[in-house]
């Protein structure tokens, strides 16, 4: 082997051990961004359910007080117009 041979074997592996190198730290990249992706959807997923589950309940206590209030308000005012029909 004479000297060309032996500089074309070194260079051939150095720039195979390069590309290697990058193909596995491009990988170890993208690896990493989609398990961020992937927390950032599931906490956004969390929030947004918790925030759904809020509002639903919220809304779901307003209307029965709303609906307890109309009664009781009914009520009162049967038995105000009853009292007094009965009183004139």
């Amino acid at each position: 082997m004479g000297p060309p041979v032996l500089v074309v074997v070194v260079v051939v592996v150095v720039v195979v051990v390069v590309v290697v190198v990058v193909v596995h730290v491009v990988v170890i990249v993208l690896v990493v961004v989609v398990h961020v992706l992937v927390v950032l959807v599931v906490v956004v997923m969390t929030v947004l359910v918790v925030v759904v589950v809020v509002v639903v309940v919220v809304v779901v206590v307003v209307v029965v007080v709303v609906v307890v209030v109309v009664v009781v308000v009914s009520v009162v005012v049967v038995v105000v117009a009853a009292a007094a029909a009965v009183v004139f």
